[in-house]
């Protein structure tokens, strides 16, 4: 146990469950905050607030700021661009500013949207294009901490999957699907992306921090494929094979309820990590079936 204090803000989305519980077992004092008080153990915190977040961290005096506060609704930032800025774009530089006056070392997670996905993958140094409000904000966020801070680490993740009933994501959404009784699912296969595992997204971090080897990192899950190839694995694993048809459709076929510009492919590689021996993350396959036992007990 590290006698260290970790200030953890937007910990009250899909990934923050785990990364708490990542935190906690391997740091003394862990602090997590939101603005949504969706858990007892959750207090206030807005990032987009330069003035409270100074006062927490005068008070707290973190080892480590981790910063998972995000607006990651892709539409929701194409028509709300300046809330979507100041959180995901101002509130980065806010707690970077601070860890860098402050001494602390600053965790900040961006997105594999970053890249155009004109490329059919990509590494960690790839050129960054980026095509929404969503990517250019987190983005923002990169380029700042980079040219502000030493001692940081930034990892990239892919399609998240995991959080359970805080999951907001592609699995959440087959998962409503099949409660609300649907036997036909409409899934798109003409974009590809590399699951990313939330429980071994934050383990990873745990992981990778412990190494001070400093940087940005692509942290997915291992291999690729398009939503249609997860939901097919996805109903298999929820023993539902059979009983659900799942068709493949075009980007189209949504594009009115998911309007935001999508890059083709937003699969990631690992390189990085690989390089130095610190890559934890496991195959999406394998993730996605230990998520799926989880999500069994819904469809009892």
């Amino acid at each position: 146990m590290k006698q260290e204090t970790v200030l953890i803000t937007g910990c009250g989305g899909m990934l923050g469950q785990d990364v708490y519980k990542s935190f906690n077992e391997n740091y003394e004092k862990v602090v997590a905050s939101d603005i949504d008080l969706n858990e007892p153990w959750l207090e206030y915190l807005d990032v987009r607030n330069a003035t409270e977040c100074r006062l927490w961290v005068e008070s707290l005096r973190p080892d480590i700021i981790v910063n998972l506060a995000a607006h990651t609704d892709l539409e929701y930032c194409e028509e709300n661009k300046k809330d979507a800025w100041n959180t995901n774009a101002l509130g980065a530089e806010n707690l970077a500013t601070l860890a860098k006056e402050y001494g602390a070392l600053y965790i900040y997670i961006s997105t594999a949207g970053v890249f155009d996905g004109k490329q059919e993958s990509y590494v960690d140094d790839d050129l960054a294009v980026p095509i929404n409000e969503y990517s250019r904000s987190k983005y923002h966020g990169e380029v700042f901490i980079q040219k502000h801070n030493t001692e940081y680490f930034i990892f990239r993740a892919g399609w998240m999957m995991g959080g359970e009933d805080k999951d907001k994501k592609f699995v959440k959404k087959i998962l409503d699907q099949l409660l609300a009784g649907k036997t036909e699912l409409f899934v798109v296969n003409d974009k590809l992306g590399t699951p990313t595992y939330t429980g071994d997204f934050a383990k990873g971090i745990i992981k990778v921090i412990e190494s001070n080897k400093y940087g940005l990192y692509n942290q997915v899950c291992s291999g690729s494929g398009s939503r249609y190839d997860v939901a097919i694995k996805m109903i298999e694993y929820l023993g539902l094979t059979g009983k659900i048809k799942v068709t493949k459709v075009n980007s189209d076929h949504f594009k009115e309820e998911y309007f935001a510009p999508r890059p083709y492919s937003e699969i990631l590689i690992n390189q990085k990590l690989n390089d130095l021996g610190i890559n934890f993350m496991r195959d999406w396959d394998v993730c996605l079936k230990e998520y799926c036992e989880l999500l069994k007990v819904q469809l009892d």
